[in-house]
């Protein structure tokens, strides 16, 4: 007995060396329990991306062209085509139905009421031609009955550039034109506007306006045009937001959101482009 006593000390030992080269050979220990002296792998998960659009500020004082050629938007006043009638005069400071305020220009003349075609008349400039004289008036009031279909009652001062005032009538052609200027468009908000209703005016167009929008709710929407010269939003949408006006020709000028200032002449910086350029 005293022989097996060493060896097996002896076998227990190799037991014991064995094991120990096994556990030595695993990096990461029993059970993944790391080896002492190296860190875990990181289990971080990555951070979640998050996309973003760069969207480039725009502005909404824009010019767009959408057609030149004609007048695809004129009504009974066509530009080219000239009008046969006769000019009667009367004393006029510039305002009237078209809702301007007086103003130092002599030279305006009120539109039958068949041409005045519910105030898409006020503003535009007409040449006007007799006995071999001319002149350009703009138009800014209505002349009821009896003026007839063609009929311009001129200011005073106009009708006497033309033939001598005891005449009283004379007979007229008259032709729509697209002026000089040297002013840009102004809007004007109407006496009781807010942002529940409002009335919009445009003022020293050189082209005879023939539709106006505003933006509403991200899209845009026409106003109805009053006798009195004012487009009207009567449940206020679009009242202080971006504004659209279109020419007889089509030009569309689109002026940044104005604040709702009644009666104030806000003016732009925009102006329609001659017909023919």
């Amino acid at each position: 007995m005293r022989r097996t006593r060493p060896l097996l000390f002896v076998l227990l030992a190799l037991l014991v060396a064995v094991v120990g080269v096994v556990v030595l050979r695993d990096p990461q220990g029993v059970a993944g329990t790391p080896v002492a002296g190296r860190s875990a792998a990181p289990t971080t998960t990555p951070p979640a991306t998050t996309t973003t659009t760069s969207v480039p500020s725009t502005t909404t004082t824009t010019t767009t062209t959408t057609t030149r050629a004609g007048a695809p938007l004129a009504g009974r006043i066509k530009p080219g085509e000239p009008r046969q009638g006769v000019a009667t005069f009367y004393d006029s400071d510039g305002g009237g139905a078209c809702s301007y305020d007086p103003g130092p220009d002599p030279l305006t003349a009120a539109m039958n009421e068949a041409d005045y075609e519910g105030s898409a008349a006020c503003g535009a400039h007409v040449l006007v031609q007799a006995g071999g004289k001319s002149i350009t008036v703009r138009i800014t009031n209505l002349c009821p009955a009896p003026c007839r279909p063609g009929q311009l009652d001129l200011s005073a001062e106009a009708f006497a550039l033309l033939a001598p005032p005891v005449k009283g009538e004379i007979p007229v052609s008259w032709t729509l034109v697209s002026p000089e200027t040297s002013k840009p468009l102004a809007i004007r908000y109407k006496t009781g506007s807010s942002q529940y209703w409002c009335g919009i005016q445009v003022l020293d167009h050189r082209n005879p306006v023939a539709r106006l929008e505003v933006q509403a709710g991200g899209q845009w929407r026409q106003l109805k045009r009053a006798e009195y010269n004012y487009f009207l939003s009567e449940n206020g949408a679009g009242c202080g937001g971006s504004i659209a006006v279109t020419d007889v020709y089509g030009e569309r000028l689109v002026v940044n959101a104005l604040p709702v200032r009644p009666d104030a002449v806000q003016a732009t910086t925009l102006q329609f482009a001659r017909a023919g350029e």
